[in-house]
C-alpha cells in the first residue's frame, strides 16, 4: 500500500501516522527531498492494482473530470492503468450541486467507481447525503474488488429494470421516474460473481457496458412481458426490479393530441400485464424469484402481500419517505422479507452494497441449488 496525500490532507491527519500505518513513506510532492529526486507518478500509476481516493473533495473532483494534475494525486490518477475507487465527501448542498453531479458522472463514465456519499451529520452541523462512505463500507468494496467469487458461476439470472413508457399518441407518453440504477448494481453484482445475466431494460438515462450483458431494450409493459416470458424458462433466478406502469392509455392517438379549448380531457385507461405475478405462475420449483416493493403507506403489510401474491422467495422494501432512498439516488434503505418468514434490515447505504445483500441473501433461499 502506498499512500499519497494532498495539501488539504495535511490539516486532518498527519504524515507521520499515515507513514507508521502503511510502513511506507507517505508521497506528497513531485519531489522526494531536497536532493530533488522526482517521485514518479508514472511509475505510481502503473504499479497499483487498485487506486482508491477518499476522501474526494469537490475541488479533486473537479480536477478529475477536467483532466487537471496540478499536484501528485492529479498527475497519479492520470497516470493510473489500474481500476480507480474515489469515496466523494462534501456538505449536502455541494453533493447535490448540478456541477458536482455532472462530474461525478464523468467519472464513472471514465470507468471510475464512485462509493457514493451516505447520509449523516456533516462537519456544516446540518444532516443529509455528502458524509464520506463509512470506512467498513468502503474496506467492504475494496475486499469485493480483490475477491475471486464464482459462486453464481453456471446460473443465469433474468433481470428486468427501469420503467416502462406507455404512449399517448406519437410524441407523449406515461412514465415514473425510475432510473433502473437499483437494477444496474445487481446486474453488475451477477456478472462479477459468475452468472450469465440477462437484462430486459425500459428506456434509461444510464451509461452502460452492454457488452457484459445480454442486453435487451424494450419500451413498454406489453414489450417488456414479451421479452421477459421468452426468457424466463431458460434461467435459475429472476429478479423483477422494473417499475411497471400498472395501466396504459386503452387507445394510442395516431395523431398528436391538440390543445383545444376544453379545460380537460379524459383518457381511457387499459391494466397492463402484471409480469412479475404472470411469470410467478410459471415458475419452476427450483426457480427463484425475487421482487421489489415501493410502498408509500402500510409498507410492510403491503410488501408481504406481494410477497406472497406474485409467488416470490424474497421481497425487497422500500419507501419514498426515506431521504436518500427510491427513485434516481445512488443510495437506498431496504427490508428484505423471505417466504419463509426471515427478514434482514439495512440502513441507507449504496446501491451496489445494496446489490451485494441481495445476493447473499438468495443463498439463504432454501430452493437455491
Amino acid at each position: 500500500m502506498q499512500i499519497i496525500m494532498s495539501a488539504s490532507a495535511f490539516d486532518f491527519i498527519t504524515p507521520l501516522t499515515l507513514a507508521t500505518l502503511s510502513k511506507k513513506p507517505v508521497l506528497s510532492q513531485f519531489k522526494k527531498d531536497e536532493t530533488g529526486e522526482w517521485n514518479n507518478h508514472v511509475e505510481l500509476g502503473l504499479w497499483a492494482d487498485l487506486f482508491l481516493i477518499a476522501p474526494l473533495s469537490a475541488n479533486t473532483l473537479a480536477k478529475f473530470a477536467l483532466g487537471m494534475c496540478d499536484n501528485l494525486l492529479g498527475a497519479v490518477y492520470l497516470s493510473a492503468k489500474c481500476p480507480v475507487m474515489v469515496a466523494p465527501a462534501m456538505d449536502l448542498d455541494m453533493y447535490q450541486h448540478p456541477a458536482v453531479q455532472y462530474n461525478l458522472n464523468r467519472l464513472e463514465a471514465f470507468g471510475n467507481e464512485v462509493l457514493h456519499a451516505e447520509s449523516g451529520e456533516l462537519a456544516s452541523g446540518l444532516s443529509g447525503q455528502g458524509r464520506m462512505m463509512e470506512p467498513e463500507h468502503i474496506i467492504g468494496h475494496v475486499k469485493s474488488f480483490f475477491k475471486v467469487d464464482d459462486d453464481y458461476k453456471g446460473k443465469k439470472v433474468l433481470i428486468t429494470m427501469g420503467p416502462t413508457q406507455e404512449a399517448l399518441d406519437p410524441v407523449r407518453y406515461i412514465s415514473n421516474h425510475s432510473s433502473g440504477k437499483m437494477g444496474l448494481a445487481l446486474a453488475e453484482a451477477f456478472v462479477k460473481r459468475g452468472a450469465k445475466v440477462f437484462v430486459v431494460s425500459g428506456p434509461i438515462a444510464l451509461k452502460v457496458s452492454k457488452e457484459k450483458f445480454h442486453w435487451n431494450s424494450v419500451t413498454s409493459a406489453d414489450e417488456m412481458y414479451e421479452v421477459a416470458a421468452e426468457i424466463h424458462p431458460t434461467v435459475d433466478i429472476c429478479v423483477f426490479t422494473a417499475a411497471v406502469a400498472d395501466y396504459a392509455p386503452a387507445q394510442i392517438a395516431p395523431e398528436k393530441i391538440k390543445k383545444n379549448n376544453n379545460e380537460s380531457i379524459s383518457i381511457s385507461m387499459r391494466k397492463n400485464v402484471d409480469i412479475a405475478m404472470e411469470l410467478g405462475k410459471m415458475k419452476r420449483v427450483n426457480q427463484i424469484h425475487v421482487g421489489f416493493a415501493l410502498e408509500t403507506e402500510n409498507e410492510v403489510v403491503n410488501a408481504k402481500a406481494k410477497l406472497k401474491k406474485k409467488n416470490f422467495d424474497l421481497i425487497v422494501l422500500n419507501s419514498t419517505k426515506v431521504e436518500g432512498a427510491g427513485f434516481k439516488v445512488d443510495t437506498n434503505q431496504v427490508e428484505l422479507f423471505g417466504a419463509e418468514g426471515r427478514s434482514v434490515h439495512m440502513e441507507l447505504a449504496s446501491k451496489t452494497s445494496i446489490a451485494a445483500l441481495i445476493l447473499d441473501q438468495i443463498h439463504t433461499i432454501p430452493v437455491w441449488v
